[in-house]
């Protein structure tokens, strides 16, 4: 049985580089992942992801809640306009959500996947 509270204060995730899956089309961008938890089954995630600059095409498959604490990077939703988003901010991103996903200034951003 997994424990109903998973205290994360003493977590120490290893840094993992380069693995951003997304097809490149701009710039040569590097990304560090680092994991803070991982459930049981996969199906979630949450931790920090470092980005440099460059440019991806994205075709979101989970639902993502994200907050940044640096940078500035520019999401288009397929048939949308920009959407300019910048240290402070909080949002989430949909399953089927399809466009690109521009970093400008490189990005640090706590994540949760679900």
């Amino acid at each position: 049985m997994t424990a109903p509270i998973t205290v994360l204060r003493d977590t120490h995730p290893l840094p993992v580089l380069d693995a951003c899956k997304w097809e490149k089309l701009e710039g040569d961008p590097h990304t560090v992942n680092l994991n803070a938890y991982t459930s049981e089954d996969g199906s979630k995630i949450m931790g920090t992801w470092i980005c440099t600059p460059g440019k991806w095409r994205v075709d979101y498959v989970k639902w993502e809640y994200c907050h940044f604490q640096e940078g500035y990077c520019i999401i288009t939703p397929d048939g949308m306009e920009p959407i300019h988003l910048r240290a402070g901010d909080i949002f989430v991103i949909e399953p089927g959500m399809k466009g690109t996903w521009e970093v400008v200034e490189t990005v640090r951003k706590y994540f949760v996947f679900a």
